[in-house]
Parts: C-alpha cells; structure tokens; sequence
C-alpha cells in the first residue's frame, strides 16, 4: 500500500502517505521483534557466508518483486 500510494502521489507522499508509512512501519517492527524470524535470517546468513567462503562465489541476491 505505501509503494503504491508514493508511486500515485510522487513528491507530495511525505505528507500524503503517513497512514500507509505507519503501517509499513508497524508491520517491519513486528519482524524485527520476532525471534524466530530472526534466527531463520540468521541462520540463512551464515549458510551463505559459509557457501561463500568455501567457494569464492557471491551467490546472486533474489530480486524481490513488490505486491502492487
């Protein structure tokens, strides 16, 4: 909703999107809090930094695509 919204109103989401910003940021906090959430992107981080290391070879990023 937020990228949809900043994408509609260009330079005047500052003021136009606050509702859809607090509810990103709502959502994000409640990740972060996670401790599961943050131990399977633990754990997935140092798979990759040990694939890395044994290889030498950056594994490409996952382009993520957006919900709108």
């Amino acid at each position: 909703a937020f990228t949809k919204c900043c994408q509609e109103t260009g330079l005047l989401m500052v003021v136009k999107c606050r509702q859809e910003n607090t509810a990103l940021k709502d959502c994000l906090v409640g990740y972060y809090s996670d401790p599961l959430f943050y131990e399977e992107c633990k754990t997935e981080y140092l798979k990759q930094r040990e694939e890395y290391r044994a290889t030498g070879i950056k594994k490409k990023r996952q382009k993520l695509t957006s919900n709108v």
